[in-house]
């Protein structure tokens, strides 16, 4: 059986009129659609060294200046989001202009902790480590039970830019008593690309072998 459009079953006039309505309707999800690009609201928790690095690692063809505060970057954003451009491969994994408008409109994975918050995820980090170096013995650290523990690595987990919260999820993970879990920390984009490029920098290369000889005169007294 062939199915048939709703246009084809009409006469002239009504498929004039049905056009222009799904035209209309159509306009309207397009307006709406630009209308999130040009108007986006770029989310407070990205900095302005964060979105110059963004058009940097991007490519983005937007030019800015060191007098450029985060308002005068953002309506660039907006503005440069009404052009056709290519998005460079990036270690943020956005590949188009609506992966773009998301990362920027949502919170900064690359969290920022003020002194007080940071010191209080170090204390935890301590408590953890200790435990770890001690056995995971919960009798010799400062915890009542396994699930005091399971809590404080959810909390810590979030701040993997801090070497600390990976150490505790790297300690942590090799206790069996939490098996049926993983710690997984999660890092920002801008700490992978650093953590990738100090691995690179760690491996060593040994191309070949050269060995030479020669002479060599020993004299005794």
């Amino acid at each position: 059986m062939v199915k048939k459009n709703i246009s084809d079953c009409m006469n002239k006039q009504e498929r004039s009129v049905y056009n222009k309505i799904n035209y209309q309707r159509i306009k309207v999800q397009n307006d709406n659609f630009l209308c999130g690009i040009y108007y986006m609201i770029i989310d407070k928790s990205h900095s302005k060294g964060d979105l110059v690095d963004i058009i940097n690692d991007l490519n983005l063809p937007i030019v800015h200046s060191h007098q450029d505060n985060k308002k005068d970057l953002q309506i660039k954003f907006q503005e440069c989001m009404k052009q056709n451009f290519k998005i460079k491969k990036n270690f943020y994994g956005i590949e188009n202009k609506e992966q773009l408008i998301t990362y920027l409109s949502n919170n900064n994975p690359k969290k920022t902790l003020s002194i007080k918050e940071k010191q209080g995820v170090m204390m935890i980090c301590k408590k953890i480590i200790h435990y770890c170096k001690n056995n995971y013995d919960l009798n010799l650290s400062s915890y009542d039970s396994i699930k005091d523990i399971e809590d404080d690595m959810d909390y810590i987990k979030q701040f993997g830019d801090i070497p600390s919260c990976r150490r505790c999820c790297k300690l942590i993970n090799k206790d069996y008593k939490f098996n049926n879990k993983n710690f997984k920390p999660l890092i920002s984009p801008q700490t992978q690309k650093i953590l990738d490029e100090k691995k690179i920098n760690k491996t060593v290369y040994c191309y070949n072998l050269s060995i030479k000889r020669e002479k060599i005169e020993v004299s005794f007294d």
